[in-house]
C-alpha cells in the first residue's frame, strides 16, 4: 500500500485528499469558521436537565445546544466538576491530579439529576459535529489523542488497542505505560505504539500532559462557553492517526501550512520529514494529480467500478441504500454464480471506498447480486471486512442475508461529504442539468475496452463535436492511447445533431452496437 496526502488551501477553507495506491479514499474540507470539530474541548454551562431523556442540554456556543446523555458523563464526572470549580476559582494551581481528592464514581444506571444541576460549569468534548438540524453531541469523559497514546483525565485505567494481536506486546506496552503515567490519568495505547520504545511513548505522554496543563490554565477567568482545547487540524490529525511507512508523500500548496506540517512530521517521524513537499506551480494541484477528475467521477448517484460493474447510491432520512449492478461487462466466468461473485467482490471494494470517501454514517444496506453458494457469501463477507479494516470510523458489518443484503452500521461524527457533480446543460440554455462530461468520457473508455474484448475489428464512435474534439486533440490523445493499448483504431465521427453527452458505437457495417 502506498498513501499520499494532498492539502489544498483556499481563502476560506482547506481541502485534504488522501490517496491509496493512486485512488482517492478520503476527502475532507476544513472551514475557517468551523468551531465545532470532533475532539475540541469546551468550558460550558448546563442549560437545563431533562429527566425524561436522562440527559442535559449544554450551551457550547452553537445555535442549538449540545446534547449530553447520562451514559456520556463518564464515571468520574463528579471529580471533574469539583476540579473545574477549584481551578476556575483559582483555589487549585496543581493540574497534575497527584494530590487531588477524587469523588466517588456515579452509578452506571443512575439518574442525571443526581450528578448535574442547571448552570453548573463543566468540561465537555465534541464527539459528533452538528449534523442537519441537530446540535453537537458531547461527552464529559474527556480524552486527548496523541501519536501513540490517548490520555484520559480522571481515570487510572490502562488499556491496549485490540488490533495489537500479540499478547506479549500488549503486556509489554501495558507495563511501560503503567510505570510512566501520572497518577489520576488513564491511558489508551494506540495500534501504532506496537514495537515502540519507552522514550518515544514517554515523549508523547509529556506532550499530552503539556496540552492538558495549557488547557487548565485557560479555565481561570474563562467566559462560558469557550473553547479551551482545539483538536489538531484535519491534515495533522490524519497524519497523527494514519502515518506509517506506507506514506510516500505529503503535498501542500500553502507555504505557511507546509512549514507547520513539516514541523509536525519532524516531531513524530524525524526520518520521514523529506516526504513533505511544497507544491508551487501554476497548474492547480488537484488538477495536476488527477484528484479533481476522481472527485467528479466518485460523488454522483451512479458510481462506476472496474470491468463494467457499477453502484447506485440512494440516501433516505433513515438509511443509505447501495445497489450493485454488473453492467455491460465481458464475462470470463463460466457460470452465472462465478460472474455474480466476481462483480460482488469488485463492488465490495468500491463500497468500502465510498463509505470513507463520502463519510457515510448510520445504517447502510448494500444489495449485492444474489449468491447461492454459502462459501461464496462468506468469501464476500470476509473480503468486505478486509477492505474496511483501515476505516478509522467505528463500524459493524453483518453477514449477508438470504436475500443477498449486507447491513453495515458506521459511526457518524461529522456531516456527510456531498459534492455536486451534475452541471448546467449547455444544450438547453441552463434549464436542465447533465452529468459531468468527465463521467461520460470514463463510460466511453469502459465501452471501448468491452468492445475490443468482444473482438470487434473496427468500430466507429458517433458523438457530439465537443466530446469528439476532447478524444482526438493533443498528443497523445485519448484515441491514440486506445490504439497503443489495444492495437486497434477507433474512428470518431462528430455529429452536430447529437445532444451534448449523446454517443453511439457502430460496427464495420455501420450497424448500431447495443
Amino acid at each position: 500500500m502506498n498513501y499520499e496526502l494532498f492539502i489544498r488551501s483556499g481563502s476560506q477553507e482547506v481541502d485534504f485528499a488522501l490517496l491509496k495506491d493512486g485512488k482517492l479514499i478520503e476527502l475532507h474540507k476544513e472551514e475557517e469558521d468551523n468551531n465545532f470539530t470532533v475532539g475540541d474541548i469546551f468550558l460550558a454551562k448546563i442549560r437545563k436537565t431533562v429527566p425524561g431523556l436522562n440527559a442535559a442540554f449544554v450551551n457550547v456556543g452553537y445555535e442549538k445546544d449540545g446534547f449530553l446523555h447520562y451514559h456520556d458523563l463518564g464515571p468520574k464526572v463528579l471529580s471533574q466538576l469539583k476540579f473545574v470549580k477549584s481551578v476556575s476559582s483559582g483555589k487549585l494551581k496543581d493540574y497534575t491530579l497527584n494530590n487531588f481528592p477524587f469523588e466517588k464514581e456515579i452509578d452506571k444506571n443512575g439518574n442525571l439529576n443526581d450528578a448535574l444541576k442547571s448552570n453548573q460549569s463543566i468540561l465537555v468534548q465534541i464527539v459528533k459535529e452538528p449534523i442537519s438540524t441537530k446540535g453537537p453531541r458531547i461527552s464529559s469523559e474527556l480524552s486527548i489523542a496523541g501519536r501513540y497514546i490517548v490520555l484520559v483525565p480522571f481515570s487510572d485505567r490502562v488499556s491496549v488497542s485490540q488490533k495489537i494481536e500479540s499478547n506479549e506486546e500488549k503486556d509489554r506496552l501495558k507495563r511501560l505505560i503503567t510505570s510512566i503515567k501520572p497518577k489520576g490519568f488513564g491511558v489508551i495505547i494506540r495500534t501504532v505504539a506496537e514495537g515502540k520504545k519507552v522514550a518515544e511513548l514517554d515523549k508523547d505522554l509529556q506532550n499530552l500532559m503539556d496540552r492538558w496543563t495549557a488547557m487548565c490554565k485557560k479555565l481561570q477567568g474563562a467566559h462560558h462557553p469557550s473553547k479551551v482545547l482545539s483538536e489538531l487540524n484535519r491534515g495533522a490529525s490524519i497524519i497523527r492517526d494514519m502515518f506509517n511507512d506506507s506514506f510516500s508523500a505529503i503535498h501542500i500548496d500553502d507555504e505557511t501550512l507546509y512549514l507547520q506540517i513539516k514541523d509536525y512530521v519532524q516531531e513524530i517521524a524525524p526520518k520521514k520529514d523529506n516526504i513533505v513537499k511544497f507544491y508551487d506551480s501554476n497548474v492547480p494541484m488537484f488538477e495536476k494529480f488527477g484528484i479533481e477528475r476522481q472527485i467528479k467521477t466518485s460523488f454522483g448517484k451512479t458510481v462506476s467500478g472496474s470491468k463494467g460493474a457499477y453502484l447506485v447510491i440512494e440516501h433516505t432520512e433513515a438509511m443509505h441504500v447501495i445497489d450493485v449492478n454488473s453492467g455491460n461487462r465481458s464475462n470470463k466466468q463460466k457460470t452465472q454464480e462465478g460472474t455474480a461473485l466476481e462483480v460482488n467482490m469488485i463492488a465490495a471494494t468500491e463500497v468500502a471506498r465510498q463509505l470513507r470517501l463520502r463519510d457515510m454514517g448510520g445504517i447502510i444496506v448494500v444489495d449485492f447480486i444474489d449468491l447461492a453458494n454459502a462459501n461464496h457469501r462468506k468469501q464476500l463477507y470476509n473480503h468486505l471486512r478486509e477492505e474496511m479494516k483501515d476505516d478509522r470510523a467505528k463500524h459493524k458489518i453483518l453477514p449477508p442475508s438470504k436475500f443477498g443484503l449486507i447491513q453495515i452500521t458506521r459511526q457518524r461524527v461529522r456531516p456527510e461529504m456531498n459534492i455536486k457533480t451534475r452541471e448546467e446543460d449547455p444544450s438547453y440554455g441552463g434549464d436542465g442539468e447533465i452529468e459531468a462530461p468527465i463521467i461520460v468520457i470514463n463510460r466511453i473508455n469502459e465501452e471501448v475496452k468491452r468492445l475490443f474484448k468482444k473482438d470487434y475489428k473496427k468500430i466507429t464512435l458517433n458523438t457530439h463535436p465537443f466530446i469528439a474534439a476532447f478524444l482526438t486533440k493533443g498528443f497523445p490523445s485519448v484515441r491514440t492511447k486506445w490504439f497503443l493499448e489495444h492495437k486497434k483504431w477507433v474512428k470518431i465521427q462528430p455529429r452536430d445533431a447529437y445532444t451534448y453527452l449523446e454517443y453511439h458505437f457502430h460496427d464495420k457495417d455501420g450497424e448500431l452496437i447495443k
